[in-house]
């Protein structure tokens, strides 16, 4: 049997072009820089897999779970709503697919950590405050690990982003797996290799 260490991890990076990685080297999106961070960190055997699709709405993505459930990740990372609010779309409808998202993957055996998002006020004080506001509630509500602010010291940061001020740069992609992703997704990856080192104890 192999050991606890080389047991394969799968982390599925699910959802739009701030996944994707619209604009920048498909080595230089965060679920490549994730992926390579972690290899630095002795998980040899973690992969990240992009399941970004730039344009993507909550609705769509609903939509596409089941093929991208097919990959039986240990760990989604779900990012979306962004385009849902650019569209205006109602919150209400995209707080419901975020939940569907969320239980889907969770009844496929995955840990899901939800990247939070906030938009800038252009829709209205009202829109944006309770765009914010799904979230926290659904990481609550359904016992999620949640990432306040994906794009935390990214967002707005001209040098950090390019020239759409929307997608972040290769830098500032590094500075979302350092500093919003890593610090979240440590200790799932600590208890799964607990849990894996308990299920051989217990089944030599």
């Amino acid at each position: 049997t192999s050991t606890a260490q080389q047991a394969p991890l799968t982390i599925l990076a699910l959802g739009d072009s701030l996944t994707e990685g619209l604009g920048v080297d498909k080595d230089d999106n965060y679920p490549a820089q994730l992926e390579d961070r972690l290899h630095e960190m002795g998980y040899d055997n973690a992969k990240v897999i992009n399941s970004g699709l730039s344009g993507e709405t909550s609705t769509g993505l609903v939509n596409r779970l089941d093929w991208v459930s097919q990959t039986k990740p240990d760990i989604t990372i779900l990012t979306i709503g962004a385009n849902d609010a650019i569209r205006g779309i109602d919150v209400a409808t995209v707080e419901a697919n975020i939940r569907t998202a969320v239980k889907r993957l969770q009844d496929n055996g995955s840990i899901v950590i939800l990247g939070g998002m906030q938009i800038y006020d252009n829709l209205g004080s009202d829109y944006v405050k309770s765009f914010a506001a799904i979230y926290p509630r659904v990481a609550k509500d359904m016992n999620v690990t949640l990432i306040p602010f994906f794009l935390e010291g990214v967002g707005g940061d001209p040098e950090l982003n390019q020239a759409d001020a929307i997608h972040p740069t290769k830098e500032g992609y590094a500075i979302i797996v350092d500093n919003n992703i890593l610090p979240v997704l440590k200790p799932k990856l600590e208890a799964l290799k607990t849990a894996d080192t308990d299920n051989k104890t217990e089944n030599p």
